[in-house]
C-alpha cells in the first residue's frame, strides 16, 4: 500500500507540472488581447517557463545529490505552486514572464526528484514498471493539458493558473505528508557532482543520444497541426481530436512499458521500439488521409510512450550517487532539445513538400540515438 500510494504521489507530481506546461498555449491569443503585445511576442510566455525550466535543472542536479531529495522536492513544489498562481494575478506582461520563468525554475527542483527518487524506493525489478506509471502522468498531461486550460479560462483566463496553484499546493501537503526521506545531507561540492558525471562516459553519451532523440522527437510533435492543416484542409477543432488521439497512444504505451520489457526482455524491447519508432516516421509522410496519418501517429507516439522509462531507467541505472544531477540533466537536455527543434521543424516544414523533411529528419535522429545506445551494448542480451 506504500508503494502504491508513491506511485500515485508520483504520477500527480508529473501530471500536474506537465499540465502546467501545455496549460498556456491555449490562453496565448487571450494574453496577447490582454496585454496588447505581438503574437511573436506572446511566445515568449512558452519560452520563458522552459528557459527557467533549462536554466535551473543545470543547477538543481548538484545541490539535491548533496542534500535531502524529499526536502528539495517540498520547496519546488510550494514555489511552483506559488509561481503558477502569480501568473493569474499577472496585470502585466513582464510580470507574467517572470511568473512563468519563476514556475519554471521550481518545476525543475521537483520534477527531476521523481525520476531519481523511483531507483532508490522501489526494487529494482519494478523500476521500469514505475517509471512508465509516472511517465503516464506526463502523456494524460499531454492528453488534457491544452483542452484543460480551454475549459477552465471559460470562467475567466486566470482561472487555470489558480486551479493549478492549488493542485500544485496540495501535493506539496501530501508529499510532506507521505514521502520519506531520500538521502542524508554532504559536503561534496556542485563542482565534484559535475567532474564525477563528466568522467561517467556511458553517461555522457546516454544524456547525448537522449537530446538526440528528444530534438528530433519534438520536431516532429511540434508540426503535426501545422502539417494536417497545410496538407489536409483541417478545421483546428477536427486537429485537437485528432491529437487527443494521438495522445491516448502515448498514455497506453507507457503503460505497456514493463509488460514489455517482461515479454521481450529490455535488450529487444528497446531495440524493436526504436525499430518501429523509426519506420514509423519513415512512412507517415506517404499517409493519403489525416486518419491514416493519425493512426500512424498514434503507433509512433505508444511507442514513444513506451520507450520513455526506459531511456530514463537506463540513465538511473548508469547514475551511481548522481541519480538528482543525471535526472536533472535529462530534463534539461529534453527542453533544450525541444527549443532546438523549433526552429529546424520551422524550416522544414516551409522548405520540403508535406511532411517529408520533418519526419525523415526525425527518422534521421532517432537512428543516431539507436546507434549511441546500440554501441554501448544496449540491445544485446547479457548471457549467464
Amino acid at each position: 500500500m506504500k508503494r502504491k500510494r508513491l506511485s500515485l504521489l508520483f504520477f500527480l507530481v508529473v501530471f500536474i507540472i506537465g499540465t502546467d506546461t501545455f496549460l498556456v498555449s491555449p490562453l496565448l491569443p487571450t494574453l496577447t488581447r490582454y496585454y496588447g503585445i505581438t503574437t511573436n511576442l506572446s511566445g515568449f510566455i512558452v519560452s520563458a517557463y522552459a528557459l527557467g525550466y533549462t536554466l535551473s535543472a543545470v543547477i538543481v542536479g548538484p545541490i539535491s545529490d548533496r542534500h535531502d531529495r524529499r526536502r528539495i522536492l517540498l520547496i519546488g513544489m510550494t514555489v511552483f505552486a506559488g509561481a503558477t498562481a502569480l501568473g493569474g494575478l499577472a496585470n502585466t506582461y513582464p510580470l507574467m514572464l517572470a511568473a512563468r520563468f519563476l514556475a519554471g525554475l521550481a518545476a525543475a527542483f521537483a520534477g527531476p526528484q521523481v525520476w531519481a527518487a523511483i531507483p532508490l524506493l522501489f526494487p529494482k525489478d519494478q523500476v521500469v514498471k514505475e517509471m512508465g506509471y509516472v511517465t503516464a502522468g506526463l502523456a494524460v498531461a499531454q492528453i488534457i493539458g491544452v483542452p484543460l486550460g480551454s475549459f477552465l479560462a471559460a470562467v475567466s483566463w486566470r482561472f487555470p493558473f489558480f486551479f493549478v496553484g492549488t493542485i500544485a499546493l496540495l501535493l506539496t501537503i501530501l508529499s510532506a505528508r507521505y514521502l520519506p526521506s531520500l538521502n542524508a545531507d554532504t559536503d561534496q561540492a556542485p563542482t565534484a557532482v559535475y567532474s564525477q558525471v563528466w568522467h561517467n562516459r556511458p553517461v555522457v553519451k546516454l544524456l547525448f543520444a537522449y537530446f538526440l532523440f528528444q530534438m528530433a522527437n519534438f520536431c516532429g510533435f511540434a508540426f503535426i497541426g501545422t502539417w494536417f492543416a497545410k496538407s489536409y484542409s483541417l478545421a483546428i477543432s477536427l486537429i485537437g481530436s485528432l491529437m487527443l488521439v494521438i495522445g491516448i497512444g502515448q498514455f497506453i504505451g507507457s503503460l505497456l512499458s514493463s509488460r514489455l520489457v517482461h515479454w521481450l526482455t529490455l535488450p529487444k524491447a528497446f531495440a524493436l521500439e526504436f525499430l518501429l519508432f523509426i519506420a514509423g516516421y519513415i512512412v507517415l509522410p506517404i499517409a493519403p488521409s489525416a486518419w491514416l496519418a493519425t493512426l500512424i501517429l498514434a503507433f509512433i507516439y505508444l511507442i514513444g510512450g513506451a520507450i520513455f522509462p526506459l531511456f530514463m531507467s537506463t540513465l538511473q541505472e548508469q547514475a551511481g550517487e548522481t541519480r538528482g544531477t543525471i535526472a536533472s540533466l535529462a530534463n534539461a537536455a529534453m527542453y533544450l532539445g525541444e527549443a532546438i527543434s523549433g526552429g529546424i521543424g520551422g524550416f522544414l516544414i516551409a522548405n520540403f513538400t508535406g511532411f517529408y523533411g520533418i519526419a525523415w529528419f526525425t527518422a534521421a535522429g532517432a537512428l543516431v540515438a539507436a546507434l549511441l545506445y546500440g554501441a554501448q551494448g544496449y540491445f544485446r542480451t547479457v548471457k549467464n
